[in-house]
C-alpha cells in the first residue's frame, strides 16, 4: 500500500529533527573542544558580526538566532560576562538595548569560524553531492519562506 501524503510528511518531518538531534551536539562538542566556544554562543556571535554596525536588538538578535527567546538574554548575558558583546542602550528606544558585537567577541568569532564551516562541511553536507545541497537549500527556504520567515 502507497503510503500517504501524511505519512511521508511525518517522516520527512521526523528525519529533519533526528538530523538536527544528532547534528547540534556533536558541531557543540567541536567547537567548545576546539575554541572553547559553545554552539550558541557562536550562533549569537555569527548574527551580530552579520548585523550593520555589528549590533541588533535584543527582539532582532531572538528572532534571528535559533535559541529562544529566553536563552538568547541568558547567551547574552554569559557573552556580557566574557566581555565578546557589550549591551548599549537604544536612544530611539528606552524599553529595548542593543547587543553589540566587541572587538574581542569578532576576534573569537573569526577563530571559531573555520571550525564551525569544517563542522558543516564534515557533519551535515560530506554525503550529499553539490547539486544535492543546492536542492535542499531551495527546498529549505522555500518552506521558511511558506511560513513567514
Amino acid at each position: 500500500m502507497a503510503e500517504s501524503r501524511r505519512e511521508l510528511a511525518a517522516q520527512t518531518w521526523g528525519a529533519l529533527l533526528q538530523v538536527h538531534a544528532a547534528l547540534v551536539p556533536s558541531m557543540d562538542r567541536q567547537l567548545r573542544r576546539q575554541v572553547g566556544l559553545p554552539l550558541g554562543w557562536y550562533d549569537v556571535l555569527l548574527e551580530l558580526q552579520a548585523a550593520a554596525r555589528r549590533r541588533l536588538t535584543m527582539s532582532q538578535l531572538g528572532a534571528r538566532v535559533v535559541l529562544s527567546r529566553t536563552r538568547t538574554s541568558r547567551v547574552v548575558d554569559e557573552l556580557v560576562a566574557a566581555d565578546l558583546v557589550a549591551r548599549e542602550p537604544n536612544p530611539d528606544d528606552a524599553r529595548s538595548a542593543f547587543a553589540v558585537l566587541t572587538a574581542r567577541g569578532l576576534a573569537e568569532f573569526r577563530r571559531a569560524a573555520p571550525v564551525y564551516l569544517s563542522a558543516i562541511e564534515g557533519e551535515f553536507a560530506e554525503p550529499l553531492k553539490t547539486e544535492e545541497l543546492r536542492q535542499l537549500r531551495a527546498l529549505l527556504l522555500r518552506i521558511r519562506d511558506a511560513a513567514g520567515h
